[in-house]
């Protein structure tokens, strides 16, 4: 099989199209013939050798990758026969592997795709999805909720515009550049803004004449979060699952005592509670999507194009998620 591998940790060119062993499937696992895998910023800090939130950097060469969907090709033993030539979705949790033809994973891992979502839109749910459908937990949506985005024509930020709206909440959505924005206005946002212009928290508290904001959904850090949590009135809640503009090197997140809250990892895991509680936000990403809820924004790339999607990625120039076709 053909798989993007990385021999060495550094820039975006480390990524190479290499030709590699097909893998087999082991007891209880399936064996996906790949029609589209996620590309995630933790794609990036990985291939650059930083571990950031992961328990441990991988062992080199590896196939990046950790959310893939496909067609079931091969069954390891102890599956059952009736998976083999299931659409499924799969994320692979901390095991590399996504970026090729072929992916194995456990079946406790897999879902059936919904017959209304393509590959790519399931791939994003089952990353993205299940990351939105935790974070919208910490904060109460509903009608006279004032929701800022961040980072709106992201993967994540596309979902929770259209989550706070389908609540009923006032969205404020912001972006880099026009084009971006003009994507967030078509998203259902109440209010697009370009924070790239030093004068947009003057025109959101003009556009909300005089009412505050009660939730800022933060994956982006710095003055972009500063200036939004400003935005807040008595009572907001600054909602903090990443920092995307400082980087996972160098970073940390813009907090403020009292008012803010880190949402991924455990504290996502005990809100959602039960005895999977990953799984369990997965199926409610698919289950709103299958439902026409939510609609993920895709921005696809060839397999053999994963330098460059890491590329655009960094650079901002990719809006919805991105997702790799082989």
């Amino acid at each position: 099989m053909h798989a993007i591998r990385l021999h060495a940790f550094g820039p975006a060119g480390n990524l190479v199209l290499d030709e590699v062993e097909d893998p087999a499937p082991g007891p209880g696992q399936v064996r996906i013939a790949v029609r589209a895998a996620g590309v995630h910023l933790l794609d990036g800090a990985l291939r650059e050798g930083v571990r950031g939130p992961v328990p441990a950097l991988p062992e080199l060469p590896t196939i990046p990758g950790r959310e893939v969907a496909g067609v079931v090709d091969a069954l390891g033993e102890g599956t059952p026969e009736s998976w083999l030539g299931r659409r499924v979705v799969a994320h692979l949790g901390f095991a590399p592997g996504g970026y090729a033809e072929l992916a194995v994973t456990d079946l406790a891992r897999v879902h059936e795709v919904p017959a209304n979502l393509d590959f790519a839109q399931a791939v994003a749910m089952i990353g993205t999805g299940r990351t939105t459908m935790g974070i919208v937990q910490f904060a109460e949506l509903g009608p006279g909720a004032v929701a800022v985005v961040p980072a709106a024509a992201g993967g994540i930020g596309t979902l929770l515009v259209q989550y706070a709206k389908n609540a009923g909440a006032t969205v404020i959505g912001l972006a880099g550049g026009p084009a971006k924005t003009a994507l967030v206005a078509a998203n259902g946002a109440d209010l697009a803004v370009d924070y790239t212009d030093p004068g947009w928290p003057a025109k959101v508290r003009a556009h909300l004449d005089g009412e505050a904001a009660t939730v800022v959904f933060d994956g982006v850090g710095g003055d972009v979060a500063r200036e939004a949590v400003a935005l807040l009135g008595p009572g907001g809640r600054h909602v903090v699952f990443g920092w995307s503009a400082q980087g996972l090197r160098d970073g940390a997140p813009y907090l403020v005592d009292g008012v803010s809250e880190q949402v991924l990892g455990p504290a996502m895991r005990e809100r959602t509670g039960g005895a999977d509680p990953v799984r369990t936000l997965e199926l409610r990403a698919l289950a709103e999507a299958a439902g026409g809820r939510l609609v993920p924004a895709v921005h696809r790339f060839p397999l053999a194009e994963a330098a460059a999607a890491h590329r655009a990625l960094e650079n901002r120039a990719t809006t919805g998620k991105v997702v790799l076709e082989p």
